[in-house]
């Protein structure tokens, strides 16, 4: 004998208790994954923002958390996320409807967390706002020095920078790319790309300018002696 009333609103039920289990999964020290779900296009379409594997999203969004995340709050203080995680669903409708998504494919690893990249690679990417960064940006126009310094102290895969807020794309791999370009005028393109130009990871000398980056790379030293820190080959 089956209890089961099906009233309408066990499917939603089910599902916001699914997204709301999803959002609780702590994915660092300070980050949980609820801090990545929101998304316009889903808010507008209704279109659900929910991993298809919930295994292979969190374990990328640890990684971004963990590796990449964390040590640049740690330096520059608090972030806030504009795009974290995106379903297939989510980011197909965006890239469908020219909102700045680029297609699933090229997403696998990068904001679709659970997909993984033609080479096999997987990855998460977030796009993120910086507050010190957007006002020096704001004030300055520059926003290199803050690249530079990221690029010397964090195992990122890719960053791409952004006018509006001088928000960036930042994203973590297991195959890294290590490459760092803008979409800001007048310097579209790359500023880091490994097989076109090396660069050491010792660039002081383009952001000590910056009292906040002069101050953070100090820290970062400090850090460094006492535990033998990160530092890419």
């Amino acid at each position: 004998m089956h209890h089961h009333h099906h009233r309408d609103d066990d499917t939603p039920r089910a599902a916001v208790r699914l997204i709301e289990d999803i959002g609780r999964i702590r994915l660092s020290e300070s980050f949980f994954f609820r801090d990545f779900l929101y998304s316009e296009i889903a808010t507008v379409t209704g279109l659900p923002n929910i991993p298809r594997d919930v295994e292979a999203a969190v374990w990328a969004g640890r990684q971004l958390c963990q590796e990449v995340l964390e040590p640049l709050q740690a330096l520059l203080g608090p972030i806030r996320v504009r795009s974290g995680y995106r379903s297939e669903l989510v980011n197909q409708y965006g890239n469908d409807h020219r909102l700045g998504c680029a297609s699933n494919r090229s997403n696998y690893g990068r904001h679709i967390w659970d997909g993984v990249e033609e080479n096999g690679a997987r990855g998460a990417m977030a796009c993120v706002v910086l507050p010190p960064l957007a006002d020096h940006y704001h004030r300055t126009g520059d926003w290199q020095s803050f690249a530079w310094f990221m690029h010397d102290h964090l195992p990122y895969s890719e960053m791409t920078f952004f006018s509006r807020l001088a928000a960036f794309n930042i994203g973590w791999s297991d195959a890294p790319r290590c490459t760092i370009d803008s979409f800001i005028s007048p310097h579209k393109g790359y500023l880091v790309r490994p097989d076109l130009f090396s660069s050491s990871r010792d660039n002081i000398e383009k952001y000590d300018h910056v009292p906040l980056l002069r101050a953070a790379a100090q820290q970062a030293q400090h850090r460094e002696g006492a535990k033998g820190g990160y530092k890419a080959k």
